[in-house]
C-alpha cells in the first residue's frame, strides 16, 4: 500500500510523456515536445535522497538497511530511482597494515564521506557510530540513530570457548585498544596484535592461523548473517564494549531540510539517548581510537543507567566508573562520569598515554 502512491505518479508521467508526443504531432514545435519530455524525465532521474556510504560489505548492508526503512516511513520514496547508493572507499579502508592509533584514528572512517556531504554529492551519510568522532564537520549534523543492535563483543576461536579457555602465550588478533587493554588485564600472559580488515577478511586470517582467536562486534554479525561463525558471546562483565558499538548513526547537512525530515522519521529516541550519553563521556576524556575507552549505557526500567572505563593499553590500570539517573540527564551524566575518570586516573596517566603515542 505504501508504494501505490508511487505506483500512480509513475502512471501519471508517462501519461505527460504521451501527451508530449501527441501534442507534437498536433501542431506544437518538435522542440517544445522535446523540452516537455526533459522535463518529465529530469523528475524521473533525479533521486531524493543520495546515501553515502563506505564500500565495505557491513557498511552496505547498513546502508540497504537504511533504504528498507526510508521506503516504509516515506510513499514517496518507493518510487524507482529515488533513493541512490553510492559507495566510496575510506582511507581507514585502505590503509590496514597498521593500527587505527598509528595513522590518525576514527576521522579515517568519515573524511571521504565527509567531503562528498558537504560538496553536496550525497544527501545523508551512514555510520557505524563507533568509527564517528566526537567533532562534526562545520555545516554537518547527526540528528539521527537507527534503533541499535546486541551491543556486546564475540569471540571466535577454534581454541577455546572463551578467552579464559586460551592457553596462556596464545595470540589474539585485534586492532582495538579497547580489547587489547582489557584482554591483557585479565591475562597478560596473552598477546594482541594489530589485525584489521572487513568481517570476512579477519575471519579468513583466523581460518588461516595467523592468530589464535579474535574479536568481534556481535552487532555486525548480526547484519550480514553471519552469527554462525561466533564461538561465544562476551558479557559487558568480562568486555565492556565501545562507545555507541552497535548504533548506525545517519548524518546530513544542517540546512537541508528535506533530509532532516526523513532522518526525524527514522531516528530512535532512546537509542539517540544511549549513544549521546556515551559520546559526552567520550568527548569529555578527549577519546579517540589512541586511548583505551569503553562506555555503554542503556535503559533499566525507567532509569538510564551508564558505564565507562579507561586504561592503559597493556592493561596494567583500569579505571572504572557508573551513573543512574533520568534519561533526559544523559549528556550531563556521561560529563560527569567522564570528569569522575579524569580525576580518577590523574594527569600522570594521560601523559604517559600521550608518550606512549610518540613513541
Amino acid at each position: 500500500r505504501l508504494c501505490v502512491r508511487g505506483a500512480l505518479i509513475k502512471m501519471a508521467l508517462f501519461a505527460s510523456v504521451a501527451s508530449a508526443l501527441v501534442l507534437g504531432y498536433s501542431g506544437v514545435s518538435p522542440s517544445a515536445a522535446r523540452g516537455q519530455r526533459t522535463a518529465v524525465s529530469m523528475v524521473l532521474d533525479t533521486p531524493l535522497v543520495r546515501i553515502g556510504t563506505r564500500g565495505s560489505p557491513l557498511a552496505l548492508a547498513q546502508a540497504y538497511e537504511t533504504q528498507r526503512l526510508l521506503k516504509l516511513a516515506f510513499p514517496e520514496l518507493c518510487e524507482e530511482g529515488a533513493i541512490t547508493i553510492n559507495a566510496m572507499k575510506s582511507t581507514g579502508d585502505m590503509i590496514l597494515d597498521k593500527a587505527l592509533s598509528e595513522i590518525g584514528g576514527k576521522g579515517l572512517f568519515t573524511k571521504e564521506l565527509d567531503v562528498a556531504l558537504l560538496a553536496d554529492q550525497v544527501d545523508i551519510c551512514v555510520h557505524s557510530m563507533k568509527d564517528v568522532p566526537t567533532w562534526l564537520p562545520d555545516g554537518t549534523i547527526l540528528p539521527c540513530n537507527l534503533e541499535r543492535e546486541d551491543t556486546r563483543d564475540v569471540f571466535i576461536s577454534g581454541k577455546g570457548k572463551t578467552i579464559a579457555e586460551l592457553p596462556n602465550g596464545s595470540v589474539i588478533g585485534s586492532a582495538s585498544l579497547r580489547r587489547q587493554s582489557q584482554i591483557l588485564a585479565r591475562n597478560p600472559t596473552l598477546k594482541v596484535v594489530n589485525f584489521r580488515g572487513n568481517v570476512q577478511t579477519r575471519l579468513r586470517k583466523l581460518a588461516s592461523n595467523e592468530v589464535d582467536a579474535t574479536l568481534l562486534a556481535l552487532a555486525g554479525l548480526k547484519r550480514m548473517d553471519m552469527t554462525q561463525h561466533l564461538t561465544s558471546i562476551i558479557e559487558w562483565d568480562e568486555m565492556l564494549p565501545a562507545v555507541a558499538q552497535g548504533a548506525i548513526g545517519i548524518q546530513c547537512r544542517s540546512d537541508d531540510e528535506r533530509s532532516l525530515k526523513y532522518l526525524a522519521g527514522l531516528n530512535h529516541h532512546m537509542t539517540k539517548i544511549a549513544v549521546d550519553c556515551e559520546r559526552s563521556f567520550l568527548l569529555t576524556l578527549d577519546g579517540n581510537c589512541k586511548t583505551p575507552i569503553a562506555g555503554q549505557a542503556r535503559m533499566e526500567g525507567d532509569e538510564l543507567v551508564l558505564r565507562g572505563l579507561i586504561a592503559r593499553p597493556d592493561g596494567t590500570k583500569v579505571y572504572e566508573t557508573s551513573r543512574r539517573g533520568s534519561p533526559a540527564d544523559g549528556i550531563a551524566m556521561g560529563k560527569d562520569a567522564g570528569e569522575e575518570l579524569k580525576k580518577l586516573a590523574g594527569v600522570d596517566f594521560f601523559l604517559e598515554l600521550k608518550a606512549g603515542m610518540a613513541a
